[in-house]
Parts: C-alpha cells; sequence; structure tokens
C-alpha cells in the first residue's frame, strides 16, 4: 500500500452558479483514490478553492478532470470578480505531504501542465517551484496582466508567452500550474468600506511593500467592507499572530480596526498552534504538551478529546 500523499487546491473562477460549481467538484470527485477535504466559494471574489489529497497519480487525474470541466463550463468573458484570475482554472498548485519530495511534485506539475496545453488546448504557466523562467516564480507576476488584458498581450508580448499551449486566449483564458509548500489564505476585514484603506495597509504589510516576509496582500472590497486578502506562503517564516498584528498596528494609523478574519481553504494543525503559543508567550516546547498529541503517541489515536 502506497504511502505518498500529495495536495492539489485548484482555485476557479467560479464561485456564484452553485450548478456550475458542483459539476467541477463532482468531477473531481469522480477519481478514484481521492478524497476532497473541502472547497469553499465567495461571490464577490467569484471563485471557488477545492483541497483535494491523494496519491499523485491520482490526483494528478483529480486535477485534470477539474480544469476540463471548468473550462468547458466557465466564460471568463461574462466572468467578473474582485480576484485576480487569467483562467477558468486559475491557478493549480501541487504540494508534497508525506513521502513525496518538492521534485517530484516539480515533474508532476511540468507533466500535468504539458498535458493540460495538448489535450485541452489550453496556455500554461508553471509558477513557483515548477517554473521554468525565474521571473515567474512569483504567481502575482504571472497573474499581472488579468484575462482581459492578456488576451492582447499573450499573443503581441514576448514577456507573456505560456511555457505550453497557444498563443491565445479563448473563453476559458489560461492556466497556472505550479509546485509549492503549504500556503495560507487569511483574510482581515476592518471596519470601513474604504477599500483605499485595505490597499495602503496591504503594501505596508507585504514583503513587495517592504513589510513582513513570505507575505502578499491585496486590498479588495468584499461584502461591502474593506478586506486585507493575504496569501502566507511560508508560515513557519511569518506566523498568523505577527501577521494579524501588524495589519492592526497599520489599520490604527488610519483609525480604522480589524473586526474579524477568515481562513480560505484549509490551514495546517501547526500554523494555529504556532500563533496561539505566540499570542500566549509560551515557549514552543509547549507544543509537545497538548493532551491530544501525548495520547496520540501512545495510542496512535490523534483525534480531539471532546469533553461532556
Amino acid at each position: 500500500m502506497t504511502t505518498e500523499l500529495i495536495e492539489c487546491v485548484p482555485n476557479f473562477s467560479e464561485g456564484r452558479d452553485e450548478a456550475i460549481i458542483t459539476q467541477i467538484v463532482a468531477a473531481i470527485t469522480a477519481i478514484a483514490d481521492v478524497h476532497v477535504l473541502d472547497h469553499s466559494s465567495d461571490h464577490d471574489h467569484n471563485r471557488t478553492v477545492v483541497t483535494v489529497i491523494g496519491p499523485p497519480g491520482a490526483v494528478i487525474e483529480a486535477a485534470f478532470a477539474g480544469v476540463r470541466t471548468a473550462a468547458q463550463l466557465i466564460d471568463l468573458n461574462a466572468h467578473s470578480g474582485v480576484h485576480p484570475r487569467i483562467g477558468a482554472a486559475d491557478v493549480v498548485p501541487l504540494i508534497p505531504l508525506r513521502d513525496v519530495s518538492m521534485e517530484t511534485c516539480v515533474q508532476l506539475a511540468r507533466d500535468l501542465g504539458q498535458r493540460i496545453a495538448a489535450e485541452l488546448d489550453l496556455p500554461v504557466y508553471l509558477y513557483e517551484n515548477a517554473a521554468l523562467r525565474e521571473d515567474r516564480r512569483n504567481l502575482a507576476e504571472v497573474r499581472r496582466h488579468p484575462y482581459e488584458k492578456l488576451k492582447t498581450s499573450i499573443q503581441s508580448d514576448p514577456a507573456c508567452t505560456p511555457d505550453y499551449g497557444p498563443r491565445h486566449l479563448g473563453n476559458a483564458g489560461a492556466v497556472a500550474v505550479g509546485a509549492r509548500g503549504p500556503l495560507i489564505a487569511f483574510n482581515a476585514y476592518l471596519d470601513t468600506d474604504d477599500v483605499a484603506i485595505a490597499q495602503s495597509i496591504a503594501v505596508a504589510v507585504r514583503e513587495s511593500g517592504g513589510g513582513l516576509r513570505y507575505l502578499k496582500a491585496l486590498g479588495l472590497l468584499v461584502d461591502g467592507q474593506a478586506q486585507v486578502s493575504m496569501n502566507v506562503i511560508d508560515y513557519r517564516q511569518t506566523g498568523l499572530y505577527t501577521i494579524l498584528e501588524r495589519v492592526r498596528a497599520e489599520a490604527a494609523k488610519h483609525g480604522r480596526t480589524v473586526t474579524h478574519t477568515e481562513l480560505v481553504g484549509l490551514v495546517p494543525q501547526a500554523a494555529l498552534l504556532d500563533a496561539a503559543l505566540a499570542y500566549l508567550g509560551l515557549p514552543s516546547t509547549v507544543r509537545d504538551l497538548t493532551l491530544e498529541r501525548r495520547i496520540g503517541a501512545a495510542t496512535g489515536d490523534f483525534r480531539e478529546v471532546m469533553f461532556e
């Protein structure tokens, strides 16, 4: 029995039409040996994020099935949303979980990209560790030209030439395929609808603006509130508590506060435990003092203990 396990977290440019979302998730779930752990949709972002795990071969088949279904059902010419996007199946990252190296995920991502281009006739850009060009490691650079602009620049600008596939965009746009470590999508909402404040905070906290390392951020308007939308690239280097405290400090400069936060998709348990330890001022050695961890070490059962 194989112990190899990878994760794929495809992002699809549809968060409003339940029928389309259901069909995409069903196509992924239909592949044997994979498990859809979570899927979440947002109306303003007009985006759905799916988390699927399984053996590498099965996850690749599931990812391809999701991309194919999205390309058939989503017309980006009729799509609007606050989140940047270049395609119906916008990004398809592969993440090694157990007994699989990053190098293996890089090769899987490149093979998947070639297959998407060859069988679905979609332009493919490789990013993060799978990138063939250094200037495409950063997903933000790949998506610098959104779908509407990319329709022209993919044909006229050599910098926009896809790694695989045609130099033209159809209704399904392009696909960014990558290999990366765990990423946490973490959003903070402000007590204002002034998106300019969220944008100012995003610039101040993100790495590219001289802020926190391993953090990307945008300012958006979601559900009538200004939102600082963030991607935590490496929570082990820059933790959630540190990020939230910086966002709160920047918000205070504008006379604003953070009303609440949210996670999109799943999060490594360690990231939440690290945030709790940082907030409480406890040393990292306390990580080993949870009841569940000690029970698990003794019995193999790491489930949460539910007290009556």
